[in-house]
């Protein structure tokens, strides 16, 4: 049940965003991202049920390079590990990028992009999660 964006490509449709403004148009953003070890609160019926509450933080790169991180949380739905998943990025001094996604037990997630601040004030779009076996991915916002 690996939860996190592991971006071996996060690629981030914006808009708003200094090049959206400009032309009018979004503006792709990749990233990758190294999941850490997420936190798991057992609430109700012991091992995975529902109600469960899961915590990450992972770190974003870009050409090898930090350039921030997401933190959120999953609620559990049932023991399958479907759960409903929240999250921030935070890129560091540009401003923040929030999303939704149902999590499931496959590694490809469909992700929204629900708002931001900063830079990406009104960052909305569709965008897909592929999680490796190694802890890294590819988000595509």
């Amino acid at each position: 049940m690996a939860v996190g964006v592991s971006l071996a490509g996060l690629v981030l449709l914006l808009q708003g965003s200094a090049l959206g403004a400009a032309t009018g148009g979004g503006r792709t953003m990749t990233f990758h991202v190294e999941f850490a070890a997420f936190n798991y609160t057992d609430l109700g019926t012991p091992g995975p049920s529902a109600a469960d509450v899961i915590v990450f933080h992972d770190q974003l790169f870009q050409d090898g390079q930090p350039v921030g991180d997401e933190i959120g949380s999953c609620v559990l739905i049932d023991e399958t590990g479907l759960s409903n998943c929240t999250g921030v990025m935070s890129l560091e001094g540009r401003g923040t990028i929030t999303f939704a996604f149902a999590n499931a037990p496959p590694p490809h997630k469909v992700l929204a992009v629900t708002g931001g601040s900063g830079e990406f004030r009104v960052a909305r779009g569709d965008g897909t999660l592929d999680e490796n076996e190694d802890h890294t991915g590819t988000l595509v916002l």
